[in-house]
């Protein structure tokens, strides 16, 4: 599929996403969960096989397997739960850049604008976190960056 083909089709599904959010953040949230679900699968069956050579490596990649699995049938099961987790790592991802922005801030010399930059987009991150965890925010989010990949893709040449 051509360029301008893939774009094209990127700012329809868009728009669909915007125009139906929800129905946008089920389909991201099972494409997500079977993606998760997929790699737990493949994954524990590699912890398996590895724990005959490292029992170490091997039990990090069955807890990991597990782990995947999990979130993967909660994403397939309930799409609400995709929200939760990607608003709650936007937030944690907000918390740490404003303690980073902080502790520069306290421990700089000289130019502080690194750090007061830092402590900015933690506070814009911490806001995202709490609007991405409602459902239809996120579905939105989805259609808008949908949107402007498809009209990216368009006007860029080769």
């Amino acid at each position: 599929m051509g360029r301008n083909a893939t774009g094209i089709l990127l700012i329809i599904l868009g728009l669909i996403v915007l125009a139906l959010p929800l129905a946008g953040l089920i389909t991201v949230s099972l494409l997500t969960g079977f993606a998760l679900a997929l790699m737990g699968i493949g994954l524990l069956i590699f912890g398996v096989r590895d724990l005959k050579e490292s029992a170490a490596l091997g039990i990090v990649e069955i807890i990991l397997a597990i782990i995947a699995i999990l979130f993967g049938i909660g994403f397939m099961v309930y799409p609400g739960f995709f929200s939760f987790v990607a608003g709650l790592l936007i937030y944690l991802a907000g918390i740490i850049l404003i303690i980073i922005g902080l502790i520069g801030i306290f421990t700089a010399k000289g130019a502080r604008w690194n750090a007061v930059i830092t402590l900015i987009i933690g506070l814009i991150y911490l806001v995202l976190g709490y609007l991405v965890s409602d459902p239809f925010i996120l579905g939105i989010l989805i259609g808008l960056w949908l949107l402007v990949v498809g009209i990216i893709t368009l006007l860029t040449k080769d």
